[in-house]
């Protein structure tokens, strides 16, 4: 409680003394810029109880329940610019953020930053970022208000929410732009076995309508008080746009993990702009665990349709959700009886500012 007053009462106070512009192309450089969202959901399962938890963002049944609210503060000077980023609630907190032990269910979980990160452009094709930053890995984010579907995706549950560390990106044409960093461990603040990963990110943006990622994230992870693992995520990110109305995003990955097999899968996000805020969209996705010895890895295939109403910053999203995996990962309603497939059912309310 003493840290969100805090951090109420700064925001507060610059607020009242900024210059506030709303973030868009153009903005004077010096002014503050201040943006954010805040959501809140109604979820029902199908078998009367959380039986998905790879989208831990709609982990509660049968409830209205808190997404988050998230506050943001950019500004830039000259080469020189900040990025601060704060959230409150479930999803942006302990379902997503964690304390320095690393363990989800450490019930005093309240960390709150999202980004906290300071960039110098040293020419206008060359800069640098350092700091606590949303991953570059991956097609969905933590926030809902930039993602069309409000719960997410399996491959977003088993990458890195975020990454702490240096990097640096250059632009060689207006197409074609490279980051390299190093890093801590995934979705570690601070590590305190020292820098521990290298990561890059090849951007390609042929035209307009369409954008390519490939990333790529390698390094040595703690898994114990003496044991090491080493691990490689190769992630590609695409989208393309036919017209005005038709789109299709996607996001395929592939982590190798030396002790835990890690994971592979593919994901497709169709959607169709009825209107400017009138859209229904999909997403098919395939994952894979990998298998480790014996064990044979569980596989999903899980198929998601949500429809997208807005107006000005408000956004209504119904959504329902179907998963099946090859195992009995899923219980019946009797919380005893394994079954091979679950379904929800979700309608959420986000608002960006």
């Amino acid at each position: 409680m003493k840290n969100f007053n805090l951090i109420t009462v700064v925001f507060l106070i610059i607020a009242s003394n900024a210059t506030i512009s709303k973030a868009q192309e153009g903005n004077t450089t010096g002014a503050l810029e201040i943006f954010g969202s805040v959501d809140t959901y109604f979820k029902y399962d199908f078998d009367k109880h959380t039986n998905i938890t790879s989208s831990g963002f709609t982990g509660d049944h049968n409830s209205v329940s808190l997404g988050m609210i998230d506050l943001g503060l950019r500004k830039s000077v000259g080469k020189a610019s900040f990025l601060g980023e704060v959230s409150f609630g479930p999803r942006g907190q302990y379902r997503s953020l964690l304390n320095g032990d690393g363990n989800a269910n450490n019930v005093d979980n309240s960390f709150h930053i999202q980004n906290l990160v300071v960039s110098y452009s040293l020419t206008d094709k060359w800069s640098v970022d350092a700091g606590f930053m949303g991953t570059f890995v991956g097609y969905e984010v933590i926030s809902p208000s930039a993602n069309f579907h409000y719960s997410t995706s399996y491959l977003f549950g088993a990458g890195p929410f975020q990454n702490a560390g240096i990097k640096t990106s250059y632009s060689f044409t207006d197409n074609i732009q490279l980051m390299v960093g190093l890093f801590n461990d995934w979705n570690e603040y601070q590590d305190l076995n020292g820098v521990s990963h290298f990561g890059s990110q090849l951007a390609y943006s042929p035209t307009e309508n369409s954008s390519l990622y490939l990333n790529f994230l390698t390094g040595i992870s703690e898994g114990g008080e003496t044991a090491y693992t080493s691990g490689t995520l190769i992630d590609l990110v695409g989208s393309y746009s036919f017209s005005d109305k038709v789109s299709l995003g996607l996001n395929a990955a592939d982590y190798t993990q030396a002790a835990d097999g890690g994971y592979s899968g593919v994901a497709l996000y169709p959607q169709y702009n009825f209107t400017e805020n009138i859209a229904i969209g999909a997403r098919a996705e395939y994952f894979k665990v990998k298998d480790v010895a014996d064990v044979k890895g569980d596989d999903f295939t899980s198929f998601t349709l949500s429809g997208n109403f807005k107006h000005n910053g408000f956004a209504f999203i119904p959504e329902i959700r179907f998963d099946n995996s090859n195992n009995d990962v899923f219980l019946k309603q009797d919380l005893v009886t394994p079954k091979k497939n679950a379904a929800q059912f979700s309608l959420a309310l986000v608002y960006s500012f």
